[in-house]
């Protein structure tokens, strides 16, 4: 983050170029000329016959360099030329008048009035040079706060309200422009209008930083252009950093992918190499019976291997978000028997055949429906079956009935503490457990539901056991 203590701070109480001093010193300059100048002629007339002209000249000098000092030149210039008129008119034989006499009399209105003016601008310098100087430290601590850290750690947001905050804008906006020159904001901040935008700064070849509010001076929006620099880099350093997650995403993906590749297909390649080398000796006479059993043995380690590969496919697409659902009315009974088709574990479907249709892809639902029932049967014990039943639920708050479909399993559970992980990719629930799987089906089973708008969610089976629940919204009737 930005030094928000330092000079986010002083930023905001920076001045203008245009002027020293602030519009409240300068309106107090005012009051003080027109209440002080009143009060002092009075108080000079009072004494009229004590004091020499140059006294009293010095007296008003004296009252203007207080109101230069407060008040800046404008004031400070009222105040001289309103005392020399006044001490003229009231100090200066003939009284009254604006005429002046003797010669003495004119030299010291003269020296007066020079003196004045000069004080008055000598004070509007000083004023003008303090202020040049309080903005560029100011300038030199926000730039150096924000150029000495490092990309990745500059935000983008922050360093757009440094802009809007310091050149008092009403909302500054990070654009991008492509190739075809359409334009995208990336980043904004404050209240945009829809009106174009009153200043545009260029950030980088691609990149422009718009703002909305007054006009700045050649100074400040030489600022600005190292500000709106410094704000390109930050949303590039973030750019960097999102392609860098996600290519160490990328890249734990297929390193487990490969882990699992490897793990997995060993098995059934395997027995696939031992029954075919079986098969084709030649000095071994094969009874009916075992020539089955190796040509079974093909079958399965075939099938394993088809569903491995589908299985990677599958989370092929889904991580390119390559998978695109065709939502229509289908029939709950008719996806499920075609997905439990072909399956050798035990499995009982309790479905009834006046469902109402649901709105969902046919293909996508089979395959989730398969891999929850393949990935139960795994956990199932010997002897037990795999239930899938489905029935009209209302689900939530909002009370809008749904096809509930339940995958559910009497093995020993997963705890709700790792129900949280279960969708990601390759999370076994049970290393120990033979043919546990790549730990594909369930993250494929979340991917598949995300693209046909279906909740799924993970429950536990009364006296014991796991079970996944589909809520599939009901099509229009």
């Amino acid at each position: 983050m930005l030094d928000q203590g330092t000079s986010t701070h002083a930023l905001r109480r920076r001045p203008r170029l245009g002027g020293g001093l602030s519009a409240r010193r300068r309106a107090a300059g005012f009051l003080i000329a027109a209440v002080a100048l009143p009060a002092l002629t009075v108080a000079l007339l009072q004494v009229a016959d004590d004091l020499a002209l140059g006294s009293r000249l010095l007296t008003y000098l004296l009252t203007v360099v207080v109101i230069a000092a407060v008040g800046g030149l404008g004031p400070g210039v009222l105040a001289a030329l309103a005392s020399v008129l006044v001490a003229n008119w009231y100090f200066t034989p003939p009284y009254r008048t604006l005429v002046v006499e003797g010669r003495d009399a004119v030299v010291e209105l003269v020296v007066f009035g020079v003196v004045s003016l000069i004080v008055s601008m000598v004070v509007e310098l000083a004023a003008r040079d303090r202020a040049g100087a309080e903005r560029s430290r100011a300038e030199v601590s926000l730039l150096s706060s924000v150029a000495g850290r490092p990309a990745g750690q500059l935000s983008l947001a922050e360093v757009l309200e440094q802009v809007r905050a310091t050149f008092g804008m009403a909302s500054a906006a990070l654009v991008r422009t492509g190739p075809d020159g359409t334009s995208a904001v990336v980043a904004a901040v404050g209240d945009v209008p829809d009106e174009p935008s009153s200043i545009r700064v260029e950030a980088s070849a691609e990149l422009a930083l718009l703002a909305h509010g007054p006009s700045l001076f050649a100074e400040d929006r030489a600022a600005l252009e190292r500000l709106a620099a410094a704000a390109a880099r930050a949303w590039e350093g973030q750019h960097l950093a999102a392609n860098a997650d996600r290519l160490r995403e990328a890249d734990r993906v297929r390193s487990a992918l490969l882990a699992a590749v490897g793990h997995d297909l060993r098995t059934p390649l395997s027995g696939l190499k031992a029954s075919v080398s079986s098969l084709r000796q030649q000095d071994v006479e094969w009874t009916a019976d075992e020539r089955d059993e190796l040509l079974a043995a093909i079958e399965e380690s075939t099938d394993r291997l088809t569903a491995i590969i589908a299985n990677i496919l599958d989370l092929t697409r889904i991580e390119v978000g390559s998978v695109g659902a065709r939502v229509a009315p289908v029939g709950v009974d008719e996806v499920a028997a075609r997905a439990l088709l072909g399956l050798r574990s035990p499995v009982s479907m309790a479905i009834p055949d006046d469902l109402p249709l649901v709105l969902a892809d046919a293909g996508l639902l089979e395959r989730v429906i398969a891999n929850l029932v393949d990935n139960a049967a795994r956990h199932t014990p010997p002897g037990r079956t795999v239930d899938v039943v489905a029935r009209l639920h209302t689900a939530g708050l909002s009370a809008v009935p749904v096809v509930e479909l339940r995958v559910v399993d009497h093995g020993p559970g997963v705890p709700p503490s790792l129900w949280p992980a279960m969708f990601a990719p390759f999370q076994r629930l049970d290393e120990r457990t033979p043919g546990s799987g790549s730990g594909l089906g369930l993250a494929i089973v979340q991917g598949f539901c995300d693209a046909m708008g279906v909740d799924v969610r993970p429950e536990e089976t009364p006296g014991g056991g796991f079970t996944m629940a589909l809520e599939l919204p009901l099509a229009p009737s």
